[in-house]
C-alpha cells in the first residue's frame, strides 16, 4: 500500500454490497446499497488529543455518509476521521 493516512484519519477497504436477497433475488446494481461495514487498511499516527483505537486488520462499522471515496489502483476505499467509526467488530 502506498498511501498512508495523516493525522486520525483511517484507510478502511468496504466490504462488498450484497448481490442477492436472502431469497434468492439478484439485486440490480441501482438498487444496491452502500456497505456499511469494512476493513482496516492503513491507519494515520494519531494526534495529541486523539488516540488511534482502531488498528490495521480491525472490521469496522461506520454511518452511511462517513468517510471520501477514493480509488486506488483500481480498488475502491473510504477515507475517514477515526470519529466517524461507529464500531469495532
Amino acid at each position: 500500500m502506498t498511501i498512508k493516512p495523516l493525522s486520525d484519519r483511517v484507510l478502511v477497504l468496504p466490504n462488498a454490497a450484497e448481490e442477492k436477497t436472502a431469497g434468492g433475488l439478484f439485486i440490480p446494481d441501482t438498487a444496491k446499497e452502500k456497505p456499511l461495514m469494512g476493513k482496516v487498511v492503513a491507519v494515520g499516527p494519531g494526534t495529541a488529543d486523539v488516540k488511534m483505537e482502531v488498528k490495521e486488520g480491525d472490521t469496522v462499522l461506520y454511518g452511511k455518509y462517513a468517510g471520501t471515496e477514493l480509488n486506488i489502483e483500481g480498488v475502491d476505499y473510504l477515507i475517514m476521521k477515526q470519529s466517524d467509526i461507529l464500531a469495532i467488530y
